[in-house]
């Protein structure tokens, strides 16, 4: 039986940015990679197994024309490089092969914050409320929907016995009772963490397996294989499989979906 990539793609941007910062707004890097790191999770202990779709599940970016709380200046977020890239990286996903764009929405309460380090500095006493400045303050944008739809997605394929393997990027424990369903009903969770180091031990109970297909974001740490956040079940792979592995799977995948139609 097949298996399903699903992307968690709010999380997938951010650790994308942390392993290639000098493409951090690069749309067409982001949706090549998305595509081959998922191809990735097919060559396992030296077989191929079948994809069955690719799922990214993101949010429309903030449109809105906002006025800025400090300066008063009008800031129209539909021309901002954020908008520009989200735009631009849905439409490149729109066109890939089995690539399904599952998108929720943002609420439409949206304030004004600033980080959480300027407000830990605040609370403390480090820096005064007039050291805040205009370009301090961001949008809190919120998504609505996201790990919804993810949880249905995953839930349906797993009771459909639609597939026998669900590959997750994500990071949070937000997929775990979806997650303890699928496995319920059979299927391999595996989950593709993108060598965050902040990942919690504890969910290692509640998936099959953890593996990042991705380059590390710190190179010096390249050598330390198997290792990622004191879990030593994590699997890496190295550069030159990654590279082999690309070449020969993208071109078998291709080769086998030429004649299909897109469902």
């Amino acid at each position: 039986m097949p298996t399903a990539i699903l992307i968690d793609g709010g999380y997938f941007v951010k650790r994308f940015r942390r392993i290639e910062p000098h493409n951090a707004q690069n749309a067409q890097r982001a949706a090549e990679l998305a595509f081959r790191w998922s191809i990735l999770h097919l060559s396992q202990m030296g077989k191929r197994k079948e994809l069955y779709r690719i799922f990214f599940y993101d949010c429309p970016p903030l449109d809105k024309r906002m006025h800025n709380p400090i300066s008063g200046r009008s800031v129209n977020f539909a021309l901002s490089e954020e908008a520009v890239f989200r735009n631009e990286l849905h439409r490149l996903l729109r066109t890939k092969r089995k690539v399904a764009l599952r998108l929720g929405e943002l609420s439409q309460h949206v304030s004004w914050t600033i980080p959480a380090a300027m407000i830990e500095d605040l609370l403390k006493r480090r820096i005064s409320i007039d050291q805040v400045e205009a370009v301090h303050v961001v949008p809190d944008v919120r998504q609505k929907g996201v790990d919804m739809r993810i949880a249905v997605d995953i839930s349906s394929l797993s009771l459909k016995k639609q597939v026998d393997q669900i590959v997750l990027f994500a990071g949070d424990a937000d997929f775990v009772p979806a997650a303890k369903l699928a496995r319920r009903e059979g299927i391999d969770f595996v989950l593709d963490p993108m060598w965050n180091d902040r990942l919690n031990p504890g969910l290692n109970e509640h998936v099959d397996g953890i593996r990042s297909v991705s380059p590390r974001p710190n190179r010096h740490t390249a050598g330390r294989a198997g290792e990622q956040a004191g879990n030593p079940s994590v699997e890496c792979v190295p550069d030159v499989e990654v590279a082999q592995a690309v070449e020969a799977i993208e071109a078998q995948v291709v080769a086998n979906l030429s004649s299909d139609t897109p469902s």
